[in-house]
Protein backbone atom coordinates (compact mmCIF):
# COMPACT_ATOMS: atom_id res chain seq x y z
CA UNK A 1 0.00 0.00 0.00
CA UNK A 2 1.46 3.27 -0.82
CA UNK A 3 1.20 6.75 1.44
CA UNK A 4 -1.13 7.97 -0.88
CA UNK A 5 -4.13 5.83 -1.03
CA UNK A 6 -5.84 7.09 -4.22
CA UNK A 7 -7.90 5.15 -6.63
CA UNK A 8 -6.64 7.13 -9.75
CA UNK A 9 -3.45 5.45 -9.60
CA UNK A 10 -2.97 2.57 -11.47
CA UNK A 11 -1.81 -0.65 -9.91
CA UNK A 12 1.68 -1.76 -11.08
CA UNK A 13 1.85 -4.06 -13.75
CA UNK A 14 3.67 -7.35 -12.33
CA UNK A 15 7.07 -8.10 -13.47
CA UNK A 16 8.26 -11.33 -14.92
CA UNK A 17 11.86 -11.80 -13.38
CA UNK A 18 14.30 -13.41 -16.28
CA UNK A 19 15.13 -16.95 -14.67
CA UNK A 20 18.85 -16.38 -15.64
CA UNK A 21 18.86 -13.35 -14.10
CA UNK A 22 17.92 -14.97 -10.94
CA UNK A 23 20.41 -17.45 -11.88
CA UNK A 24 23.20 -15.02 -11.98
CA UNK A 25 22.22 -13.26 -8.60
CA UNK A 26 22.40 -16.66 -7.10
CA UNK A 27 25.58 -17.10 -7.90
CA UNK A 28 26.71 -14.12 -7.46
CA UNK A 29 25.64 -14.11 -4.04
CA UNK A 30 26.77 -17.70 -2.92
CA UNK A 31 30.16 -16.66 -4.39
CA UNK A 32 29.92 -13.38 -1.48
CA UNK A 33 28.85 -15.62 0.92
CA UNK A 34 31.80 -18.32 0.65
CA UNK A 35 34.39 -15.26 0.54
CA UNK A 36 33.14 -13.48 3.62
CA UNK A 37 32.44 -16.85 5.34
CA UNK A 38 36.09 -17.38 4.39
CA UNK A 39 36.93 -13.53 5.75
CA UNK A 40 35.25 -14.22 8.99
CA UNK A 41 37.32 -17.71 9.76
CA UNK A 42 40.88 -16.14 9.04
CA UNK A 43 39.70 -13.48 11.44
CA UNK A 44 38.54 -15.23 14.05
CA UNK A 45 41.44 -17.50 13.92
CA UNK A 46 43.61 -14.63 14.17
CA UNK A 47 42.20 -13.36 17.44
CA UNK A 48 41.99 -16.76 19.03
CA UNK A 49 45.13 -16.99 17.87
CA UNK A 50 46.30 -13.94 19.38
CA UNK A 51 44.23 -14.37 22.68
CA UNK A 52 45.80 -17.85 23.30
CA UNK A 53 49.26 -16.40 22.93
CA UNK A 54 48.29 -13.51 25.61
CA UNK A 55 47.41 -16.71 27.69
CA UNK A 56 43.67 -16.92 27.79
CA UNK A 57 41.98 -20.08 28.39
CA UNK A 58 40.50 -21.35 25.59
CA UNK A 59 37.00 -21.53 27.65
CA UNK A 60 36.98 -17.52 27.87
CA UNK A 61 37.99 -17.37 24.49
CA UNK A 62 35.23 -19.90 23.43
CA UNK A 63 32.56 -17.32 26.29
CA UNK A 64 33.62 -13.55 24.32
CA UNK A 65 33.52 -15.21 20.53
CA UNK A 66 29.64 -16.56 21.31
CA UNK A 67 30.81 -20.25 19.94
Amino acid sequence: MSVIDCDYLPDPEPVQFPPELALLIVRKAAAMAEAFESQALDQMTRVASRALCNGMEPRRIIRQMGL
